[in-house]
């Protein structure tokens, strides 16, 4: 078991909003008060820093644990995360990150398993899990194949024929080294321009999908003052092989389909509608980069529990 301690400054918050295009009021040192009844009293750190920090000490993990080779002995190509935000957590609040030790399940098929938790002032922020594995654990069934060549569709359009949202992200390094360090993560230890070193974290492509809802949602004419979302969790299944094979510049088409409003969709068995969306990364070669599937809820049924 790891367990450390951390805070992030609002200044962290501004590295990583910027370089993953995230306006969200939520995260602005002056526009938080514009949101009709927030309940945070301040800007809140993105939930996709959350989730590179843990990627990060996660890999730290595995190289003290010396389960790196297993990962690729085993070929579990796909690093997966299953994440439920309960809390919020505010810059210059001390928090701790809970690493369990690693379980590793054979039946039905090799996984390396690590339960993870934040906390902060006595209460649960983050928890879920961390897991490696052979094929992807979220939408694994997705077949995009029947889709357009997506060099012909606009962007920020819908692709003919289907239901999926397009936006186009391209890759900077400069970004990348930003957003690790805006969440707390060593950026040379991904990035060493004198040895010509460049090895992209899984976390920040995924984190661009927060900027695309936005971008779809401002274009829905959504009021993002009077009728703010907050995520309650996000599922990612990520495939090392092509995260391993970025570069500075590359394309990627990040596809965001939102799903029906269910009964059957419900936050903890309240009677809160999930809006629930399927995003995915498309590369050039339109091979899936990621895979998630995010759940928000309106922050006013929040606020009635």
């Amino acid at each position: 078991m790891k367990k450390q301690s951390f805070t992030f400054e609002q200044i962290h918050i501004e590295v990583a909003r910027n370089a993953s295009d995230d306006f969200n009021l939520f995260h602005d040192k002056h526009k938080w008060l514009q949101i009709t009844h927030n309940p945070f009293k301040g800007p809140i750190v993105l939930g996709f820093q959350l989730n590179t920090l843990i990627e990060y000490q996660m890999r730290l993990y595995r190289e003290a644990q010396h389960e790196e080779q297993i990962i690729v002995d085993k070929q579990l190509r796909f690093s997966n995360y299953q994440i439920t935000f309960v809390n919020a957590l505010r810059p210059s609040q001390e928090f701790s990150l809970e690493i369990k030790k690693t379980l590793i399940n054979t039946i039905p098929d090799l996984t390396l398993t690590n339960r993870v938790v934040i906390k902060s002032q006595g209460k649960t922020i983050l928890l879920g899990y961390k897991k490696e594995t052979q094929a992807p654990l979220f939408l694994a069934n997705t077949d995009l194949n029947g889709l357009p060549d997506l060099n012909t569709v606009a962007d920020k359009t819908l692709v003919p024929g289907s239901d999926y949202f397009l936006m186009r992200k391209w890759m900077h390094n400069g970004n990348v080294k930003n957003f690790l360090s805006g969440s707390l993560a060593e950026q040379s230890d991904y990035f060493d321009e004198l040895a010509e070193v460049a090895h992209y974290p899984e976390i920040f492509p995924c984190s661009l999908t927060s900027g695309v809802l936005l971008e779809k949602a401002q274009l829905e004419n959504h009021d993002f003052k009077a009728n703010p979302m907050v995520y309650t969790s996000h599922e990612l299944s990520i495939d090392r092989h092509w995260v391993g094979q970025l570069k500075n510049n590359d394309k990627v088409y990040i596809l965001v389909k939102q799903l029906p409003e269910s009964k059957d969709n419900t936050l903890n068995n309240t009677r809160i509608l999930l809006r629930s969306y399927e995003c995915y990364g498309v590369l050039e070669n339109k091979e899936i980069l990621f895979r998630i599937k995010l759940n928000l809820v309106p922050l006013e049924e929040i606020l009635k529990i």
